[in-house]
């Protein structure tokens, strides 16, 4: 079978500009009723049809007066006016007519009988009147060319007789899902089968830029059959995105698609996640290869085809909003391509702090979880720990400003305590949220690490890497830790003697964290060596990827805690219950987001919540322990 090769790694502002030069874009414009035109792009200057106000209009309440008869008023001479001869009653917006050319505000009429009013004060000509056309006059420019139409511009487009104008069309983006593996509803969904979520984003995406979108079913890896969707799917649209197939396998037919029925601009661009993206016309149409993996695709429609449908919408090309932040780790980059890597944002210290999470280009939740998408340019080898990155804001910078930073052991109630208080969780082992701690990038630290010497948990740990300082444990769970198994425990697992057994497989937690350290514990007072255990060397992060692991067959069982087990549906093997708490500076306890957080922890909702869980008990939460 014929496989695909990458024939371009072309720099991503070159690859856009080569594209963009090649295409015969074609805009044009559509007329619509001024009150649908928010946020449309305006196809040529609108010109005002009538001034406003378009009669001279009193800008009080008060009497409408001859300005030249009252010269000789003052408080020494008051001067009396006689309704209808000397003076008119006028609201705000009521027209004046000759012979009246002046306005004095009602407080400063003085009512007598019979219609007359005195004045203690002249008045000068047009004073407190709106002219014709104050505000706008009839033929002048409202809003330019290639102008955004904000609430404020209709105002001004009705009040200068506007009733409809041109604006750019917006484009129709045909969104083509590919895949023999891919399904359309959730009840299709089975092994070897997973269900359409790309074409979704890209509706929401489509939408959100201003174009409109034209979502097609899933259509299976058939040449002819994909052939013939591609076609249509041209005709019907301005712009076509075709989702997955851009790869090199020998079902990835898009690239040999686009190049039988046009041309293929650029295949392989130098960005990581999202090089295979495929650039391409037919007949004279942009038609673009998005990448499958969700990462990858989000990326890919980001820097490509939102450009493309701001340039149909007559929108000038959105700058990111970037901001520098420290790395709190060291990042190795390749230097064959720009590497876009999603990050948690704090303000730590005064410093804003940029904690890489998950790189896989099919993690479509670290995407939901990023504060941001740090930039490694290309032929750079990455960055160290406390060098500064670019990088992109997806979330406010007001939420991420107000944000508690931790950094450290990964639990399920992190996800309960972000629900109640706004908080940026970054899982690195216990060990690793102490360091982060110790280097300043993260206000708080969740921690269970067993001293082995002593069987007690966190406080001797706080002692070894805060000799000098003064710092304070907050209390916080006591948690199941136990042999996650499958249902029914069919391999028999009982023991930590079990894992040294030919037909078990274990999957370990990453160096640092406390349920590494604990393992190791019950394994140096089994006498059991590492070596001896299949699957000892593989590392994962969370405790629902152990449990994760554990459900699809590929470990016959992990460490970790109940709470996993029983979102899971597994079986769950008791080993201890240890103490899992949150490590702060001392002067931190006076910080507002570290009281609210005490306050969430202490809470009925919060304990409610975790006993739904399971696995977990209270004894003491919330407490503070002074360690210096």
């Amino acid at each position: 079978m014929d496989r695909n090769t990458y024939i371009d790694n072309i720099d991503v502002e070159v690859a856009k500009m080569k594209y963009f030069d090649k295409l015969k874009t074609k805009l044009y414009y559509e007329e619509v009723d001024v009150v649908e035109s928010l946020n449309r792009v305006t196809f040529e200057p609108i010109f005002a049809r009538i001034s406003s106000p378009s009669y001279n209009a009193s800008a009080m309440d008060g009497i409408a007066v001859i300005s030249k008869n009252t010269d000789k008023a003052s408080e020494n001479n008051p001067l009396t006016l006689e309704l209808d001869k000397d003076y008119m009653y006028v609201n705000t917006g009521n027209q004046i007519v000759d012979p009246y050319d002046a306005v004095i505000m009602i407080e400063d009429v003085i009512q007598l009988d019979d219609g007359k009013v005195q004045i203690l004060k002249s008045v000068y000509p047009w004073q407190h009147i709106r002219q014709i056309g104050e505000d706008i006059v009839a033929t002048e420019m409202i809003i330019p060319s290639k102008h955004k139409i904000r609430p404020i511009d209709l105002g001004a487009l009705i009040s200068g007789g506007i009733e409809t104008l041109k604006v750019y069309k917006k484009p129709k983006v045909g969104i083509l899902p590919t895949g023999s593996e891919i399904v359309e509803n959730i009840d299709e969904v089975k092994d070897g089968k997973i269900i359409d979520s790309n074409s979704r984003v890209f509706e929401g995406m489509v939408k959100e830029l201003g174009g409109i979108p034209n979502r097609y079913a899933p259509k299976i890896d058939d040449y002819e059959l994909l052939k013939e969707s591609i076609l249509k799917g041209v005709e019907e649209n301005d712009i076509l995105l075709i989702n997955a197939g851009s790869s090199a396998g020998t079902k990835d037919y898009t690239v040999k698609l686009i190049r039988e029925l046009g041309e293929v601009v650029i295949h392989g661009v130098a960005m990581k996640p999202g090089k295979p993206t495929i650039l391409g016309i037919i007949q004279d149409k942009p038609v673009i290869g998005i990448p499958g993996y969700p990462v990858s695709a989000f990326l890919a429609v980001d820097v490509f085809v939102k450009p493309l449908i701001q340039k149909y919408i007559g929108a000038e090309e959105t700058q990111n909003l970037f901001v520098k932040a420290q790395s709190s780790k060291r990042i190795v980059s390749s230097l064959k391509n720009k590497e876009l890597i999603r990050v948690n944002l704090g303000l730590v210290n005064g410093r804003l702090i940029a904690t890489p999470i998950s790189t896989g280009a099919g993690v479509s939740m670290s995407l939901v979880k990023a504060d941001g998408i740090a930039t490694i340019p290309r032929n750079s080898e990455g960055v160290e720990a406390g060098e500064m990155l670019d990088v992109e804001l997806l979330k406010p910078f007001n939420h991420i400003k107000n944000s508690l930073v931790s950094i450290g052991s990964h639990d399920l109630i992190m996800d309960v305590i972000g629900d109640m208080h706004k908080i940026t969780s970054s899982h690195v082992g216990s060990l690793g949220g102490i360091m982060a701690l110790k280097r300043g990038e993260c206000h708080l630290a969740p921690i269970h690490l067993l001293d082995m010497d002593t069987g007690e948990y966190n406080i001797s740990y706080v002692k070894k890497y805060f000799p000098s300082q003064k710092m304070a444990l907050i209390k916080g769970v006591q948690r199941q830790q136990g042999f996650i198994v499958k249902k029914g425990n069919p391999m028999n697992i009982k023991n930590f003697k079990d894992l040294t057994r030919d037909d078990i497989v274990y999957v370990n937690r990453q160096r640092g964290a406390g349920t590494r350290v604990l393992l190791d514990y019950h394994l140096g007072l089994n006498n059991i060596v590492t070596s001896g255990i299949r699957g000892y060397q593989r590392e994962l992060n969370t405790h629902m990827a152990i449990a994760t692991a554990v459900m699809t067959g590929s470990a016959s069982t992990g460490l970790g805690v109940y709470s996993a087990a029983k979102a899971m549906n597994l079986d769950f093997i008791e080993v201890a219950y240890e103490d899992y708490d949150f490590l702060v500076t001392f002067e931190l306890l006076e910080d507002d987001r570290i009281k609210k957080f005490i306050d969430v922890i202490k809470s009925d909702r919060f304990k409610n919540i975790l006993e739904s869980l399971g696995g977990y008990g209270f004894k003491n939460t919330g407490e503070i322990i002074l360690i210096d």
